[in-house]
């Protein structure tokens, strides 16, 4: 069984004096296990023999979660039940998480990036009704831990750190995110954090949306809060700086318990940013290649660009300069993961000796994406049937 070593020399057991609920070093895991229970009854789990499930964790669009043990190891884990076969689109998200998830997995690359130990097999391809991975058991998410707790800078910095660490192996992969969120990092009780949900993640190399215009109000990646400017505004191109995005959008959060940019719709999300950051220089506003998404600009008020030292009034002069140099509108200005790493913000963690890297996927990993569109679901099916049969289980 693999396991996960990796521990930062200045991790919260040994740097970080956490105070919640008088335990100088953890978070109150009685809190976070009662906010990962779902009220909802459990809906029937075809697991086997080797598994027993002992409460629910939460549900989702497409699937359900619920803690387990596994009973020849006495680990506890967790259960993704996940109903894909509805929807073309779940077939997709599967299938592209699926296919991520082994690569990490099987690479054992990155203690940072949620791993999958186990998939329930299906008899046959007929019986193949739903898709069931093993991870490791988490106690909650960063979501949880900013509405109910108190983070101090220490906090804000290891979170930020652990992040980019699985985002520098994601990137270093040729992939990009594309979700990044409070609700994507996993954590226990110890601040171990980990990047999951790899349902919307793309090949650098495949992310042109076919040289179209992506209209303005389109539904398109990631939770709007944490969208890049560019991909609200229809760039042709999108790249791995929308990842970096939303780790400033993260940090901001941290920094001061609640979203920086919590939009409505697509026009108050971009008013939200535009307030912030500004409106675009001219070689910004020209490097919009949507000519609908530059009228709509060329309409709003002319705006400065706001302090972030007023913004973050409480926040260090460090973290101020990373907010700076992560929340820019062009993206070709923001950190990447590398400078993000060797920011003074973070130089309480960064080892550039134990920051993982790939060697990035071929292409042709997600040769599926390039041809969705001729794909029935029986074919994403066949797909999804072959990746589960293949998977050797690590637990």
């Amino acid at each position: 069984m693999k396991a996960s070593a990796w521990t930062s020399p200045h991790s919260p057991s040994t740097f970080l004096f956490l105070q919640f609920h008088g335990n100088p070093h953890q978070l109150d895991s009685g809190v976070i296990m009662s906010s990962r229970k779902a009220s909802k009854p459990l809906p029937k789990f075809e697991i086997g023999n080797d598994y027993q499930i002992l409460h629910a964790i939460g549900e989702g669009a497409y699937g359900t979660v619920a803690a387990a043990l596994h009973k020849p190891t006495g680990r506890q884990v967790a259960i993704k039940k996940i109903l894909p076969f509805d929807h073309t689109l779940f077939c997709l998200r599967t299938l592209r998480e699926l296919k991520l998830l082994k690569f990490f997995s099987e690479t054992c690359v990155n203690e940072n990036i949620i791993s999958i130990l186990d998939i329930i097999k299906p008899p046959t391809l007929d019986s193949f009704k739903e898709i069931y991975f093993i991870q490791e058991l988490m106690q909650t998410d960063l979501h949880r831990v900013i509405r109910t707790q108190h983070l101090t800078d220490d906090h804000c910095q290891y979170f930020v750190y652990q992040t980019l660490r699985a985002l520098k192996s994601i990137h270093s992969a040729g992939i990009v995110h594309r979700d990044l969120k409070p609700a994507n990092l996993l954590l226990n009780a110890n601040c171990d954090l980990k990047v999951c949900d790899f349902g919307l993640a793309r090949s650098v190399k495949t992310s042109v949306a076919g040289g179209k215009e992506v209209g303005i109000m389109t539904e398109y990646v990631a939770t709007r809060w944490y969208r890049a400017p560019e991909i609200m505004l229809s760039f042709k191109m999108y790249t791995k700086a929308i990842d970096i995005w939303a780790v400033g959008c993260v940090l901001a959060e941290l920094l001061t318990g609640r979203p920086l940019f919590p939009g409505r719709d697509y026009s108050h999300q971009l008013d939200l940013i535009l307030d912030v950051i500004g409106t675009p220089s001219l070689d910004e506003f020209y490097a919009i290649t949507s000519r609908r998404s530059r009228d709509y600009i060329r309409a709003l008020p002319i705006r400065k660009r706001r302090p972030f030292a007023t913004l973050f009034p409480h926040a260090s002069k460090e973290a101020i300069d990373f907010l700076s140099k992560t929340l820019t509108f062009d993206p070709k200005k923001r950190m990447t993961v590398d400078e993000a790493l060797e920011h003074p913000y973070l130089s309480a963690y960064h080892d550039p000796e134990d920051e993982p890297t790939v060697t990035p996927l071929s292409p042709s990993y997600f040769d599926f994406d390039m041809h969705k569109e001729d794909l029935t679901k029986d074919q994403l099916k066949e797909l999804l049937y072959e990746e589960v049969m293949s998977f050797q289980p690590s637990i």
